[in-house]
């Protein structure tokens, strides 16, 4: 599990991606500290397993289903990547609970000044948009980032100049395409309240068992 809370901005070593699968080496420095083969690290948001160590540089090997959610297919060598380690048992929750499982990519459309923040528009896919509240969590590229305004698939979050330099929000330039995953309580109570097949738990079930 993540918190969407970025440590430190990676470099794209090299990426040997295609429309199969393939591999990944990042350069990193903080996340390198305490890094073991098999440790989860978040990519942009997407839960990776090391699979080898060459200080600086770390792989992954990255899963056709990956690509197929991610934008981790349109990295190239030297492009900047958000990275955090999965959360310790004792660590610090900063943010909101992320699995490193993408949901669907949606597209930087817009930024306009406000203040000491920059106000950021992003488009999700009707499939994402369903889940999405004002003032609810979000995480884009793996930052935890919260709901300003939502209008349709449009919404709008605010970065204040922390974040935009100490991530990849900074860099976005409109047409990027960014990684989605929605709060996963969300799609959670969406299951339960779904309608139950004939012989589950119902109201008249309730009824007829003395309970409504």
């Amino acid at each position: 599990m993540f918190t969407g809370i970025i440590e430190e901005l990676g470099r794209v070593v090299s990426s040997s991606l295609n429309s199969a699968s393939g591999q990944l080496q990042l350069a990193a420095d903080l996340v390198l500290a305490d890094c073991r083969i098999g440790d989860s690290i978040a990519v942009n948001g997407v839960c990776l397993t090391v699979t080898a160590i060459h200080t600086p540089v770390i792989d992954f090997d990255v899963s056709l289903e990956t690509l197929r959610r991610s934008n981790l297919g349109r990295l190239k060598p030297g492009d900047q990547v958000n990275l955090e380690r999965a959360l310790p048992a004792a660590g610090r929750f900063g943010g909101h609970i992320v699995s490193g499982h993408i949901d669907a990519t949606g597209v930087f459309d817009r930024r306009r000044r406000e203040g000491n923040a920059e106000i950021l528009g992003f488009t999700a896919p009707a499939e994402v948009a369903r889940y999405l509240v004002e003032k609810g969590s979000i995480a884009i590229d793996g930052i935890s980032l919260t709901i300003a305004a939502l209008n349709g698939n449009s919404f709008t979050v605010a970065a204040i100049p922390h974040t935009l330099a100490a991530t990849t929000l900074g860099r976005l330039r409109p047409g990027a395409q960014v990684n989605l995953e929605v709060d996963l309580i969300a799609k959670y109570v969406e299951k339960l309240l779904e309608p139950k097949p004939s012989g589950g738990l119902d109201i008249a079930t309730l009824k007829r068992n003395g309970f409504a």
